[in-house]
């Protein structure tokens, strides 16, 4: 009997390889002579690089790079197996866990961390990038990461803006660069389950920049300046991105790839099971694991347990879900291909005594799970 074991990460508690090992102890007690396969999965946040670099028998590759703030820190990125390409999570060096929270401020923030990191990946050979878009404390639409690349913010005296998303406000032109130009030329492909425009009330500013410090006043200002952005920018390039799905991901950052490359977006658990030959190690399987920290009705919507879920559904294999905690709409799982769903927590638990506990709370969790599957044979 094979097991492919495929959790998300148990944010705050467990990583996904983390969560992926508890999962198998639990599972040994019931079935010692199973074949296992650990296969964690992250979703273009925070964990993808790391995760992808695992699968794949890469390598992580870390140096300097400015946070949101412009600081100097340390931050990662990865190869895969194939040395060309590169892999990297703009969370890394300019996501929210990079700031306090008295320092969130999506007016100055920016994303030339994720420029810089870029820069040297192309240095190193890159000829793919696979770039995570998830966790981002910025609002600036990728201004920060082309200007690491050379391209120029100008205002009308001919001046650079400053970095962050209110100083597009002031944008008159943008000159480009050779670096991103090379960059125009190689495959790229976004993690990102976010399907918001640009502008508007569905948009970066207005749906995201609240989380990242913004009152409304600021709200309306940086939605404001990225409209500046993106007049400017089809000037430049021709091309139309203000309500096109995907371009608010990020802050905007989704609206510089869509403008100055040919990047294709996709869902980033669908990223990990297509780099990572999912349907190839889970094709003659019996049975799959998957979970995450909260499964509710939100899960649903592109989340990772689905998104396994519908592989195993082709691959005729069962898929089964171990969560920490079930809220409200949990049962929509069960219309998306998971067969099974069991919460970690035997009974009433503080959330500080769970995340504390979650590797022996999984464990058992997958236990139980195994004893009750195995009071019938799974058939293969």
């Amino acid at each position: 009997m094979k097991i492919v074991i495929a959790p998300d990460s148990f944010k705050g508690s467990l990583s996904a390889l983390e969560a992926a090992k508890a999962i198998k102890k639990g599972l040994l007690r019931v079935w010692p002579e199973a074949a296992y396969v650990l296969f964690p999965i992250a979703d273009g946040g925070e964990g993808t690089v790391e995760t992808l670099v695992d699968l794949t028998d890469g390598k992580i590759i870390t140096g300097p790079a400015k946070d949101p703030l412009g600081r100097e820190v340390t931050a990662s990125y990865g190869f895969l197996s194939d040395g060309t390409t590169a892999v990297l999570e703009m969370a890394s060096a300019c996501g929210l866990t990079r700031l306090k929270k008295e320092e969130l401020n999506p007016a100055v923030t920016s994303t030339r961390g994720l420029g810089e990191q870029l820069r040297e990946a192309l240095a190193r050979g890159a000829k793919k990038l696979i770039v995570g878009l998830g966790g981002s404390a910025t609002n600036d639409g990728g201004s920060g990461m082309l200007a690491a690349l050379g391209v120029k913010f100008l205002d009308k005296n001919g001046g650079l803006l400053p970095p962050g998303g209110l100083a597009l406000a002031d944008l008159d032109k943008i000159e480009t660069s050779p670096e991103a130009e090379k960059l125009s030329k190689i495959p790229i492909v976004i993690a990102s389950d976010v399907q918001n425009p640009l502008l508007g009330p569905d948009g970066a500013s207005a749906v995201f920049g609240p989380q990242k410090g913004a009152d409304p006043d600021l709200v309306e200002k940086l939605d404001l300046a990225l409209s500046r952005y993106a007049q400017v920018a089809k000037k430049l390039t021709g091309r139309e991105v203000a309500q096109t799905p995907g371009a608010g991901a990020a802050g905007g950052l989704g609206a510089a790839f869509l403008l100055f490359t040919e990047a294709k977006f996709c869902p980033g658990v669908e990223v990990v099971l297509n780099e990572g030959s999912f349907d190839q190690k889970a094709a003659d399987a019996s049975l799959i694991v998957t979970g995450e920290g909260r499964s509710d009705g939100q899960t649903v919507w592109g989340k990772a347990p689905v998104g396994v879920a519908e592989r195993g559904q082709k691959l005729g294999v069962p898929t089964v879900c171990l969560s920490a905690s079930l809220g409200q709409g949990y049962q929509k799982m069960y219309e998306k291909n998971i067969s099974a769903i069991m919460a970690m927590t035997p009974g009433p638990l503080s959330l500080e005594e769970a995340m504390a506990n979650a590797a022996p709370l999984l464990e058992d969790a997958a236990e139980r799970l195994a004893r009750l599957l195995a009071t019938k044979p799974l058939g293969r």
